[in-house]
């Protein structure tokens, strides 16, 4: 029987979550995922192209089958940060490999939010939201001011 690993500990960051996040991703380890994730009802995540799957059992159905041959090889850059007392957001792109027609393997770039939660044991991952894959590279964000709606 595997072993549980150790959950993140209390005084972690919410990037130290997320490098623990992308860390299991990349060696499809399952129950280190699994515990940077909040515990509670509902809990989100949409992987890209996918449905909205809520609650930890339906999440960690969706990453065990997601990571059934193994893991993925992923890399979150261009992170941006947004922090709030009890919160945060994190909105990045992750560069993977993924399998190109005809063999081999082509890059893809994945837009991503992540919202952590301080909960009674530290930062935790509340959800995760990933677009479609697109086999060309984001220019990066707009940053220029704006006004919302």
């Amino acid at each position: 029987m595997a072993r549980r690993p150790p959950p993140p500990p209390a005084n972690e960051s919410p990037d130290e979550v997320e490098a623990r996040f992308y860390e299991a991703l990349q060696r499809a380890d399952l129950e280190r995922l699994m515990s940077v994730w909040a515990d509670d009802d509902e809990i989100v995540c949409v992987h890209p192209g996918g449905l909205r799957v809520v609650g930890a059992a339906a999440i960690r159905a969706s990453f065990e089958a997601l990571l059934a041959r193994g893991g993925l090889a992923i890399v979150p850059d261009q992170v941006r940060r947004l922090a709030w007392s009890g919160g945060a957001l994190h909105h990045l792109v992750e560069r993977l490999a993924v399998p190109a027609e005809g063999g081999g393997l082509r890059e893809a770039w994945v837009i991503v939010s992540n919202v952590y939660v301080r909960t009674p044991l530290g930062w935790r991952l509340a959800a995760h939201h990933a677009t479609p894959g697109s086999p060309q590279e984001p220019a990066g964000a707009l940053d220029a001011p704006s006004t919302l709606h």
